[in-house]
């Protein structure tokens, strides 16, 4: 496979899983806490870079620096998806209070002060309304984060292809 369709598809599939966040947003009802939308910016970054891989469509040293953002990427995003899954095995009763959404904290608070807040998280956070094989949203971005962040190494390691 050429380094164009390799990272291609890494684009495709993140279009695949932002589409499917916006199917269960306005298809299904659910809406996003602060952490899915931090979540989503994840996901919009590393499709900028893996299209721009597309684009591009490097050879080895090229291939290193595109796997190497998407894994920089992948890993905030596993983090931000960690963080919510750890909130949602919490115990009820440490549960953090529901805060402001994220639009009041971005149009009223510093943006130090709501950046820190979102990663720490709200008890809406914590809320799980929908799992598909035992796994919540967060859990299955976890897990798409991690496979993304894999499939970036394995993009840097391959030998040179044709363009």
């Amino acid at each position: 496979m050429s380094s164009r369709a390799a990272f291609g598809l890494g684009a495709a599939l993140c279009a695949a899983l932002l589409g499917f966040g916006y199917y269960l947003q306005y298809g299904r009802g659910l809406e996003p806490c602060p952490l899915c939308m931090v979540q989503r910016g994840f996901f919009y970054a590393l499709m900028a870079i893996f299209l721009a891989g597309a684009i591009h469509a490097p050879r080895r040293a090229g291939s290193a620096i595109y796997a190497s953002l998407v894994i920089v990427f992948a890993l905030g995003g596993a983090a931000t998806a960690g963080r919510q899954v750890w909130l949602q095995h919490l115990p009820k009763d440490k549960v953090p209070a529901c805060g402001p959404d994220l639009f009041f904290m971005l149009e009223n608070l510093p943006l130090a002060r709501t950046l820190e807040k979102l990663f720490y998280g709200s008890g809406e956070c914590a809320a799980v309304d929908w799992s598909f094989l035992g796994l919540s949203i967060a859990g299955w971005s976890l897990a798409w984060f991690s496979a993304l962040a894999l499939y970036a190494l394995v993009l840097a390691a391959r030998p040179p292809r044709l363009r």
